[in-house]
């Protein structure tokens, strides 16, 4: 793994690791706001969610801060940004409803705190995509393939020269 892509990860999972700490500190807040969000998505989900908001922003919080070590340290860092932006949905859904504020300035503030969060999950994106510099699977299968039709066409061209 290049050195760039080290640090772009580390600093990638820095607001992770921090952020899953402070919640673990001080989960009230953050339950009282993932409340609603909690309760709509437990009639869509198909695995249950535990019923007590502090529980589950404290697991939530959790992954955060397991995902974040993942990506900071290497292991297995494509799946877990896939799993810190899968997680940041509900939690940017939750926790940053700008269009539920009357005061202008807090709807300021949590629209800029929603598009930070879009841009993480693009970042996060991005890093689940990031094949460090070597072919994906399917570019691999593809190259492949086209390599074993031109030698099949080959072959055949060379078979019906020497039957004719």
């Amino acid at each position: 793994m290049s050195v760039f892509r080290r640090v772009a990860r580390t600093m990638l999972a820095l607001p992770f690791i921090s952020g899953g700490i402070d919640v673990l500190r001080n989960p009230d807040p953050r339950a009282k706001a993932a409340a609603p969000i909690a309760a709509k998505l437990a009639d869509v989900l198909p695995v249950p969610l535990p019923s007590d908001p502090v529980q589950l922003v404290q697991i939530d919080a959790g992954l955060k801060i397991v995902g974040g070590l993942m990506l900071a340290t290497g292991r297995m860092p494509r799946l877990a940004a896939l799993g810190l932006a899968t997680s940041l949905v509900p939690t940017t859904l939750a926790g940053h409803r700008f269009w539920e504020h009357d005061d202008p300035q807090q709807r300021t503030m949590q629209r800029i705190h929603f598009g930070k969060n879009v841009g993480l999950i693009g970042g996060l994106l991005i890093t689940a995509l990031d094949t460090g510099g070597r072919p994906s699977a399917r570019y691999a299968a593809r190259s492949a393939t086209k390599r074993a039709r031109r030698r099949a066409r080959r072959v055949a061209k060379r078979t019906r020269n020497r039957v004719s």
